[in-house]
């Protein structure tokens, strides 16, 4: 159905289940526990979630197919983001241009990047793109202030342009929107003592990332994608056959610029606040850990990671002393006084040190991430269910023959 096979259909209608489902199964504590604070399901997380889920899926195609690794795709995430916010402030606030610009410009400064990039390999390829992030923050950051902002970065204002939109009312600024519906709308359901939110923005992201996982499906199971997975296994070899691999691997780098740069759009869409922080190099690490955390090369891994990661920062960081305190109180005062400074450590402003140690054991226990341990939890029960036939423990499910 829709042009995939039975398998790649079930994990795409397993991931959009997931996916519109995940605001109900995010919150997992009552609106009246004393644990509702770590709630993951508010409207921002969620947005960020699928956000950067199109980020990861995009650096996969590129990473998981290719096997070059960007440590700078950071910058087609903010020239994204600029792009979009001009349009907003030039055009309209509707975030249909705003997407669409946003996706063409990512596209073009890539394919500029991708050309000149590509003509080493390894981790000069690599040091080549974060050059290119860099440049392109400082750039952001002070050179080309009257285009970014500078430091303050860039917002709509009352007296932008926007020839498509009618003069705000009011005196207040317009929120992004989609044809009317606002992408910071938010809804609360109560049932009983649980409250679920309903977030506009968040349905409209989700959507955008079910067709971006669909594509990168497509893309997966092409002849285009076979010849990637080529240069990636050998592409000394595949020269070698008289096939140039250059130009399928800049198209692998422009398509994953391209996906960058939607995600930068979404961000504005979500949050109007553009800065040059988000060409920093951390931006650009942080979607390799996704990417490598999920599973490199899977389809749903980079999903996994993306969410993972987004949902710990908001869990473990708002975890502080006063909350280990309460925790750990029934324990006598000098044990409750170790405990709470031994795992403050690791939580509130020290998440990242949790997030690390993570990402050790995954990289040497299970470096195919974590896609890689849900298969080994499978396997392990269908040898465990074949070793109870086997030994009679078991019925076995099909009728012996008389």
């Amino acid at each position: 159905m829709f042009g995939l096979k039975g398998s790649d259909f079930a994990l795409f209608l397993v991931v959009a289940v997931l996916t519109l489902a995940a605001p109900f199964i995010l919150n997992p504590f009552p609106e009246t526990s004393s644990l509702a604070q770590f709630n993951g399901g508010y409207p921002d997380l969620m947005q960020r979630f699928v956000i950067f889920g199109i980020f990861a899926i995009g650096f996969n195609i590129l990473f998981g197919l290719t096997g070059y690794l960007s440590f700078g795709h950071a910058a087609f995430l903010g020239v994204g983001s600029y792009a979009a916010i001009w349009m907003m402030k030039l055009l309209t606030m509707n975030v249909i241009p705003a997407i669409i610009m946003s996706v063409i410009i990512a596209g073009l400064f890539s394919l500029v990047v991708g050309w000149i990039s590509l003509r080493r390999s390894g981790i000069y390829f690599s040091i080549l793109t974060l050059a290119f992030a860099q440049m392109s923050y400082a750039l952001a950051y002070s050179v080309l202030t009257p285009i970014t902002g500078g430091e303050t970065g860039l917002q709509p204002k009352l007296n932008d342009p926007r020839i498509l939109d009618a003069a705000p009312e009011g005196g207040r600024i317009p929120q992004a929107n989609l044809f009317g519906l606002d992408m910071g709308e938010s809804r609360v359901w109560n049932v009983g003592d649980w409250a679920f939110t309903f977030n506009a923005g968040y349905y409209v992201a989700a959507v955008v990332m079910l067709v971006a996982f669909y594509l990168s499906i497509r893309i997966f199971r092409s002849p285009f994608g076979m010849m990637l997975r080529a240069v990636k296994s050998n592409q000394q070899r595949m020269n070698y056959t008289g096939l140039n691999s250059k130009p399928y691997t800049l198209a692998a780098f422009v398509i994953s610029g391209m996906y960058a740069g939607l995600a930068g759009g979404l961000l504005v869409a979500m949050d109007t606040q553009v800065g040059p922080e988000r060409m920093f190099w951390t931006a650009s690490g942080e979607v390799v850990l996704m990417t490598i955390l999920g599973g490199v090369g899977t389809l749903i891994g980079p999903v996994l990671g993306a969410g993972f990661i987004k949902y710990m920062e908001n869990i473990l960081s708002k975890i502080n002393t006063t909350v280990l305190e309460g925790w750990f109180a029934f324990l006598p005062d000098g044990a409750a006084d170790a405990v709470v400074a031994v795992l403050g450590l690791f939580v509130g402003k020290g998440w990242h040190l949790t997030l690390g140690l993570i990402f050790m054991i995954v990289v040497i226990f299970l470096p195919g991430g974590l896609v890689e341990g849900g298969r080994r939890m499978f396997r392990g029960r269908d040898r465990t269910a074949t070793r109870k036939v086997k030994s009679g423990q078991t019925p076995p499910t099909s009728k012996p023959a008389e």
